[in-house]
């Protein structure tokens, strides 16, 4: 079991937040029906069309979608079906699923090393920042010796950012050497690999503004000298269309093995994801969520149709919430938290867990049925510095203060006050929200509070987070 998070402690990704809203609505007229008949079941449809198109889904992958779903929401099963509008949403979520590639898939590294990786896209996608998060990623979770490799000699300081970017996060890069071309890089590249023992070679290839000939030909040189297990092409969902489309071009010219989607995070309407995989029959294999290095994540087919859905993806915000947890802390919170007890160091890892995870901006995406309670928060106008401010008072506190906040008096919040750089009605604010939070908690341990249903986020709560 891992504790559970204080319900603000949560993570937020805009992907697919407009196509959300749209469906949810949709589905909650179809599930008040008692019945429905086919004329009410292709309204629906219409409606799930639509909202797909304005979420810049392909027209023809939104029309083949419905087109699939038809004959099982008229069937006889779903018409006479004790609840119509549940077995629909059952219907639209495994074909989502579908949609999206029914499962997650893995690098490719069946192959006697060095196992080269060739990522290519249009300039400005975010293919070097890629490069570098995904050769952590495989450093982190294979435990393999990767090479850095830039083979853009088009853009000004290109191999210069990848340079500085690797060795900011210690990451081996083969050496610039001026005026060398692409393949000669390559080649070198493929005998530095194998005289350092390097188990992957992750190649930046160069972006152009638009697909070219010359940009396919020198890309399928490069295939063609490295033979990679991965073609990966780089992606921006902000483009929405524009990025299907360059999905279907690239695969066409140099046969794509998988996706990396990036800028999920910016991105409210999430077209793309449905879109790219559909038409190109090609895995998401990874989205970028954020410039952090450790900012790239893999793609759950299955996790993203709960988020699209509005049923949220609990299984990854406990991942998330886990991560770099020290296991005997772990233990010993769970014991405290079973006996319903919540200090302020509790409440101190809590925020350090939140800043890690992106902090309070959209939060909640990841939790089911909580469309309310975010739009709960967005109105009450939350302060995210409040949450720096609060870990400098708690850091300015004792540790009896800590463990006991009743025995803070007057002089003491002066002291602490004085500490953290905050006024004494901040640390007002701050014990009142603890204590309505240690009640909450309370209530968790003994199973009386759920945090996903309405109002659980008490008004008051949300006062004490507000902007002055």
């Amino acid at each position: 079991m891992v504790r559970p998070l204080v319900p603000l402690v949560l993570l937020d990704y805009k992907m697919f937040e407009n196509l959300t809203n749209k469906l949810e609505t949709i589905f909650s007229k179809l599930k008040k029906a008692p019945s429905l008949n086919e004329e009410q079941v292709d309204a629906g449809l219409k409606e799930i069309r639509l909202a797909l198109l304005e979420a810049d889904v392909a027209l023809s992958v939104a029309k083949e979608f419905i087109e699939k779903i038809r004959p099982k929401a008229i069937g006889q099963e779903i018409l006479r079906s004790i609840s119509p509008g549940q077995m629909i949403v059952k219907i639209v979520y495994d074909e989502l699923v579908n949609f999206l590639g029914e499962k997650n898939q893995e690098l490719n590294f069946n192959v006697t090393p060095p196992a080269c990786m060739v990522l290519v896209g249009l300039q400005g996608s975010g293919k070097t920042t890629s490069a570098v998060k995904l050769a952590k990623l495989v450093e982190k979770k294979y435990n393999k010796k990767v090479l850095l490799v830039s083979l853009d000699v088009y853009r000004p300081a290109a191999q210069e950012q990848l340079k500085i970017l690797a060795e900011t996060n210690e990451i081996n890069h083969l050496p610039v050497i001026n005026g060398q071309q692409p393949l000669d890089i390559t080649k070198r590249a493929l005998n530095a690999a194998t005289l350092n023992g390097s188990d992957v070679i992750i190649f930046d290839t160069a972006g152009r503004t638009q697909v070219d000939l010359m940009m396919m030909n020198e890309i399928k040189q490069i295939k063609a000298l490295v033979k990679p297990t991965e073609t990966i092409l780089v992606a921006d969902s902000l483009t929405g269309q524009i990025a299907a489309n360059v999905a279907k071009e690239f695969d066409n010219t140099v046969d794509v093995s998988s996706i990396i989607l990036t800028r999920i995070d910016g991105d409210g309407r999430g077209g793309a994801a449905l879109s790219m995989k559909h038409i190109t029959n090609k895995p998401i294999k990874y989205i970028g969520v954020g410039e952090k290095i450790d900012d790239l994540e893999l793609f759950h087919p299955e996790r993203i149709a709960n988020r699209i859905l509005g049923m949220g993806d609990v299984v990854s915000l406990v991942e998330k919430a886990s991560e770099g947890l020290d296991e005997e802390k772990l233990k010993k919170s769970e014991e405290q938290f079973r006996k319903g007890l919540f200090t302020l160091d509790d409440y101190l890892s809590q925020i350090r867990q939140m800043k890690k995870m992106g902090g309070m901006e959209g939060v909640m995406s990841l939790l089911p049925g909580v469309n309310k309670i975010k739009e709960q928060m967005k109105n009450a106008s939350i302060d995210e510095k409040i949450i720096s401010t609060n870990e400098a008072i708690i850091l300015s506190m004792t540790k009896k203060e800590r463990e006991e906040p009743k025995v803070i008096n007057g002089s003491r919040k002066k002291r602490i006050a004085a500490g953290a750089g905050a006024d004494i009605s901040t640390i007002n604010k701050l014990l009142k929200q603890f204590k309505m939070m240690t009640e909450m908690m309370k209530k968790m341990s003994k199973g009386k509070a759920n945090p996903t249903s309405s109002g659980a986020i008490p008004d008051e709560l949300l006062n004490q987070l507000k902007l002055k």
